[in-house]
């Protein structure tokens, strides 16, 4: 697990951030336990659109919410969404997506049921123009991974924030996810960006960061963005699933 050195160590050396993390974490078997990768090219390429549609609304659901209550809730949601199908929420109509908004067996926010078909356009769109939606963020530059987190929240609906990251992470895309800890290892690594960073000079900064640790290491974002996490914060009894 070691990264690949450069002979002359740099002040953004990520060596140390993993060394701290093996140490907090207990060791290489340990640390493991909380790292994910993401899936390999060929099989993120084969993730259908409803089933970026059906993230896309649980990343919308999740938030400001208690995650656990969603988790329950989402066969139901499934089965009131009709599977998430792309084609079937565009063609609701207002009164549709109202008696969706009043069902019981989902959490009845109707703003939040309406970010469902206009992301599904936002799908249809992408999937026109790519072949499909993880085609489109498969073929979006590895370096920019901000860029194609300001798409989704430019384009789509309710996407912005830690959402639109928290989908591609989800859905298996190469990522990082600027959680409180991740932020905390950055600042803690001499990058001088604000505790939520959110501003464009900001994410600049953090994209750059990122991508010198990737050529540093060899590792992919989203191992970067574990290991960060687990160098620092409070995440000492189990791993993240």
């Amino acid at each position: 697990m070691t990264p690949q050195r450069s002979k002359r160590p740099r002040m953004t050396d990520f060596a140390p951030i993993l060394s701290h993390a093996l140490f907090r974490k207990g060791g290489e078997e340990k640390l493991e336990e909380w790292i994910r990768e993401p899936l390999p090219r060929s099989e993120f390429l084969q993730v259908p659109d409803h089933r970026v549609l059906s993230t896309m609304t649980l990343c919308v659901f999740q938030a400001g919410f208690v995650w656990r209550v969603i988790r329950k809730k989402w066969p139901d949601f499934e089965r009131v969404f009709f599977a998430f199908e792309p084609f079937k929420m565009v063609l609701l109509s207002p009164d549709q997506l109202d008696d969706i908004a009043r069902d019981e067996r989902i959490v009845r926010n109707r703003q939040k049921v309406i970010s469902v078909p206009q992301n599904a356009a936002y799908i249809m769109d992408m999937t026109a123009a790519h072949g499909s939606f993880a085609a489109f963020v498969e073929q979006w530059p590895k370096e920019d991974f901000v860029g194609l987190c300001q798409h989704l929240k430019k384009h789509g609906c309710r996407l912005g924030g830690r959402s639109g990251p928290r989908v591609l992470r989800y859905l298996g895309c190469d990522s990082f996810n600027l959680s409180s800890d991740v932020v905390t290892c950055l600042r803690q690594s001499g990058l001088e960006i604000a505790d939520y960073p959110t501003s464009k000079s900001d994410l600049v900064k953090v994209q750059a960061r990122f991508n010198d640790w990737r050529e540093q290491t060899g590792y992919s974002l989203t191992r970067l963005s574990r290991i960060c996490a687990c160098a620092s914060g409070e995440n000492y009894t189990e791993p993240f699933r």
